[in-house]
This record gives structure tokens, sequence and C-alpha cells, in this order.
């Protein structure tokens, strides 16, 4: 449900395509935005990066077919993606599609990046030279003693939290603001009229899917593409080099694995990031599930719109 004063200024909803990596948002929202007059937000932060292409499953030029999209090929492979630097960008570009008069289809499995569009969200700022004390800190003194240490100020997130970089996040925001970090995840509420289509997936299916995709991406040349951008500071990236894919085959490059071991670890690795979307996505009650494989997937997704 939107918001009153959203639904009050008469805007059209933001049409959401979510769901695990994999599951062909990116297809069905091509097919949307086909019927629609739409336009593609791109919403996979990943995606953000040029040159990170094979490894992305980014589309091509030709797989568009000529649809518009948005906030691709932002960022170089050294920035850092910023979910509150995408909440602007990609919001500026929902109002222009709008204003222009064509429907904005957002697509892609980054669930926070979603919400930062959809929901009512604020994000604390950053300090550069806090964050880097903090990560000399988890150097010395280990993630163990660094969740202990959050646990004291934040046990909701230290209890929450499973990795090293979102644990130093969590202790910047409290040293920044004095508030816990789980205060700013906020209650799912629309910042504008918005309908979610999510992709259901049958997960055995989807497992061997997503093997036969790596090496797919092997073949194609991903191990190529990962040394051009390791000449051009991929490694110097906090976001890109821990890519799916790319911090696998980096340590190829580095003689301590195989392509073979990559491409296994790449595969376990994304098989675990797909369970992972699917639970997260799965705690929206507002999303609307849909087989991804019905060959009417397409018409009753617009039938759902159409109903919203």
């Amino acid at each position: 449900m939107a918001t009153d004063n959203a639904a009050a200024g008469g805007l059209p909803p933001v049409i959401a395509v979510v769901g695990p990596t994999g599951s062909g948002k990116s297809d069905l929202a091509v097919a949307l935005a086909e019927r629609l007059d739409g336009e593609v937000v791109n919403a996979d932060s990943m995606q953000f990066y040029r040159g990170m292409d094979i490894g992305t499953a980014k589309m091509t030029l030709q797989e568009r077919r000529g649809v518009p999209h948005h906030l691709l090929d932002i960022l170089d492979v050294r920035q850092e993606a910023s979910v509150s630097a995408f909440q602007q960008q990609a919001r500026a570009a929902v109002a222009d599609i709008h204003a222009r008069g064509r429907r904005a289809i957002l697509a892609g499995g980054s669930g926070l990046y979603v919400r930062a569009v959809l929901d009512e969200i604020e994000f604390p700022g950053t300090d550069p030279e806090l964050r880097r004390r903090l990560e000399r800190e988890l150097d010395t003194d280990g993630m163990p003693a660094l969740r202990e240490r959050l646990r004291g100020v934040d046990p909701v997130s230290a209890e929450r939290l499973g990795d090293a970089r979102r644990i130093v996040r969590a202790l910047e925001v409290y040293e920044l603001t004095g508030r816990a970090f789980s205060s700013f995840m906020p209650e799912r509420r629309y910042f504008q009229p918005a309908v979610q289509i999510g992709l259901e997936v049958d997960r055995e299916v989807l497992k061997e899917r997503l093997a036969v995709r790596v090496h797919r991406m092997v073949a194609s040349g991903l191990l190529e593409e990962v040394r051009a951008l390791d000449a051009h500071g991929l490694r110097e990236g906090r976001t890109a080099s821990r890519a799916l894919g790319y911090a696998q085959f980096l340590k190829v490059l580095d003689g301590r694995w195989s392509s073979e071991e990559a491409a296994a670890d790449t595969i376990a690795a994304t098989r675990k990031f797909a369970r992972r979307q699917l639970t997260w996505f799965r705690a929206d009650p507002r999303i609307g599930w849909f087989g991804w494989q019905d060959p009417q997937l397409v018409p009753k997704v617009l039938e759902h719109i159409a109903n919203a």
C-alpha cells in the first residue's frame, strides 16, 4: 500500500521485478517495458560497474531490445557502491521517466537497493577516517572482538550481521550518530506507489541453472574480463573486487587456484547468495509471486499490475 502523500500526488506505481539471481528478472523487466512503454532502472549493485559484463550477466544492447536502461555502467571498478547515493540517483531516474509519461520498472536482486528506492528509508552518513580506523582494529583484533563490541551498543545488529564489512559499518554508524545501526531499518512503507513482482523459482532447477550459467561465463571469457579489470584497478575497489566470480578469478590470476577451482567456488557462492536473496524477498509480504518458468508469466504479471 502506498503512503497517503504519494497516493495523493497521483504518481503511477513504480514496478519492481525482484527475485534471486538467475531467475530471469532482466528478461521480464524488458518484456514489461515493451508492453507498458517503460524504461528499466537497474537495481543490481554489481551492474553499476563499467567492464563488469560477463560475470554480472549484464544484458547486451541487443538483449535490451531498444528499451532504455538507467544506472548501468555508472562506476569505475575502483569506486565503492553507495546505497544512499543510489537512492538519490534511482529516485531521480524514476521521477524523470514518469515526468515523460512512461513507466519506471526497477529490476534487480540487491534487496537493500530495491528497498532504498521503494521505501521510506534513511541512510546514515560515512566517515572515511573512522572507517579506516575500524578496519585497522578489525585486522588487529579480529571479527569476534568487534562483534562483541557491537553487541554492547546494538545487540540486534550483532546477532543479525554475518560479515566483517557490515559489522564495521554498524560500529561506524553508532560512533557517528549515537544510534544503533538496526534503528535505521525502516517499516515496510512505500515512498511512492509501487507494485513488486517476485519470481518464484524451483530451487533444484535454479541450482543447476546457476552452475550452467557460471560455466557459460567462463567459456565466454570471464578470466580475460577479470584480467582486463585488474589492469584498471579492480583490486583497489572495495565493492567490485568482492563480486561473485571476480574475487575467485583474481585468485586464478595470482596462481592460487585453477579456473576449475574458481568456477566451482563461484557456483557454490552464487547458490548461497541466491538462498539469501530468497530469504530477504520472502520476508516482504507486499511482493506478488509468479512462477519464473510459467509460459503465461507476462500476461499474468500485466494483469496483476493493472489490478494493483
